[in-house]
């Protein structure tokens, strides 16, 4: 029965951890993954455990037996298993929130739906000072007994660390990953009463796992949002994925749903959007600049391919485009939905900035589109990866940076300037219309935004020249914004991205906006 205690700890130490990633992911896929939503959930989860430390200490002292310690148990796992049932209407609801942007209906829901945990997590927590209180026999031995328990309970905490994110999520899904961590901690519990109280005991608590294997059978009812035009959704180690149709219009939507990753029409080419901006990049260059120098782009942060479909437009199928996109769900989606399926486009499944590392190439166009609040990933927004960037273009290569920003704080973008400053002799900024995303053209050369007037000039007189990048140069030369000068550097070591971002995210929603969202 000792041995079997001990294992016990073990599996409730890794179902602790393991319903706070789920539980990440859950609030993810409605409430965004920034770290001040981390913040929250890490926050909490430890005051529940901590309640459950408190409480079961003094529990296992009034009640040392085997029996409590189980039942205890059992109810943990079933309230785990239940989690899903229970917080689907309320996440509904703050996905509409979330959509219109209804503050009051967002935080509700998001305070209603870290309250399911806390019953949960504080049965949870009771069960370390209860083992240690069932195996105490000799006080001379009370802290080797504690460290023991403690010991194994970490090592439990370590393997659900990585059990959701890495195995359960992208294999059965968020809810059913709460189904089967809570139905491992009941099933674990259940043996335990059996062993320690015999069989008829566990007879009133068979219901549980009966329930939970309905509901893994089952699952919950339609698709996790009621988003419009809703054609499938799904989920990878990395995001919650929303493919929506809307006016004609194929829309990539991630995690909670802000922002558009990548859009497809067969017909169309131009979505008015960040993605073309990244063909007019070379012609920053002093003109004439000829469209056929353009022999190979990077794309860091491929999404669904919108951007590599309008480079292929713009520059035939000669252009060789390497496209970096760190979740092959994405890429996946992207071939079935997005018409994805260029045979000039080389598919990296990699982190943009590792993946543009291990390349042997150097490319005239360099596109970084991994930057939108509070996506912000700050090992891409470095001095060293600036450089890195650098030694991958050509002499005359330009690296394009599509950047959300909010409508009057620039600080993302003043500070993104001044980095690439430090590497590039000259960066031109050109606010997109209509929307809040900011262009940063980084050139190998010295280089002036009149060369963009010039080449503009000179393509107009040429044959064969695609008209998307015309009409993108034109909508570029109306928007040129002035150049910040400030000397601002993020490095490898210091680099404040998510104080910047979480204030945007504040700003964002506490703040009245018009316009279309970043």
């Amino acid at each position: 029965m000792r041995k079997y205690l001990i294992f016990t700890v073990f599996i409730s130490g890794m179902v602790s951890l393991a319903v706070e990633m789920a539980a990440s992911r859950l609030l993810g896929n409605y409430f965004g993954a920034s770290n001040l939503i981390w913040a929250v959930i890490i926050g909490l989860i430890l005051i529940y455990l901590t309640a459950g430390y408190f409480l079961g200490g003094r529990w296992a002292d009034n009640s040392p037996k085997f029996s409590t310690f189980y039942r205890i148990l059992i109810w943990s796992g079933f309230l785990v298993g239940s989690i899903p049932l229970i917080s689907r209407p309320i996440l509904r609801m703050a996905a509409n929130a979330f959509d219109e942007l209804a503050l009051g209906g967002m935080i509700g829901a998001f305070i209603t739906v870290l309250i399911l945990f806390s019953a949960p997590i504080i049965l949870m927590g009771t069960a370390s000072p209860f083992a240690i209180r069932l195996s105490l026999h000799d006080s001379r031995h009370a802290g080797r007994i504690a460290g023991k328990i403690y010991a194994i309970s970490t090592l439990g905490s370590f393997l659900g660390t990585f059990l959701p994110g890495l195995i359960l999520i992208p294999l059965i899904g968020t809810f059913r990953t709460f189904v089967a961590i809570g139905g491992l901690l009941l099933l674990v519990a259940l043996v335990g009463l059996w062993l320690s109280e015999g069989f008829l005991p566990v007879l009133p608590w068979i219901w549980m796992p009966v329930v939970l294997i309905i509901l893994a059978i089952l699952g919950t009812r339609g698709s996790d949002k009621t988003s419009q035009g809703l054609v499938y959704e799904t989920e990878s180690a990395y995001n919650y994925i929303q493919v929506l149709e809307q006016y004609g219009y194929t829309l990539l939507r991630l995690n909670e749903g802000q922002g558009i990753h990548s859009i497809y029409n067969p017909s169309i080419l131009n979505y008015y959007g960040p993605w073309e901006q990244v063909s007019i990049a070379p012609f920053f260059n002093p003109a004439p600049y000829d469209p056929s120098k353009v022999q190979r782009a990077a794309i860091l942060g491929l999404a669904a391919g919108t951007t590599a479909r309008q480079l292929t437009a713009v520059y035939g199928n000669d252009i060789i485009v390497d496209g970096f996109e760190i979740d092959p769900k994405i890429v996946a989606v992207a071939e079935k939905y997005f018409g994805m399926t260029e045979s000039n486009l080389n598919v990296f499944i990699q982190d943009g900035r590792t993946g543009l590392h291990s390349s042997p190439y150097q490319y005239q166009i360099i596109s970084v589109d991994a930057y939108r609040p509070p996506y912000i990933p700050w090992h891409m927004t470095t001095v060293e990866f600036f450089q890195m960037v650098h030694d991958h273009l050509t002499n005359d290569g330009v690296m394009v940076i599509n950047v959300g920003r909010m409508d009057t704080d620039r600080r993302l973008i003043d500070g993104l300037t001044g980095t690439i400053r430090q590497v590039f002799p000259s960066v031109h900024v050109v606010d997109l219309p209509d929307a809040y995303n900011t262009l940063l053209f980084a050139t190998v050369q010295p280089s002036n935004t009149s060369n963009l007037m010039d080449n503009y000039s000179w393509l107009q007189l040429q044959k064969d020249i695609h008209p998307l990048l015309l009409e993108t140069m034109q909508s570029a030369l109306s928007n040129i914004q002035p150049t910040p000068q400030l000397n601002i550097v993020y490095t490898d070591d210091v680099a404040p991205i998510e104080l910047i971002t979480n204030e945007m995210i504040l700003s964002y929603l506490f703040t009245p906006l018009l316009g279309t969202r970043p």
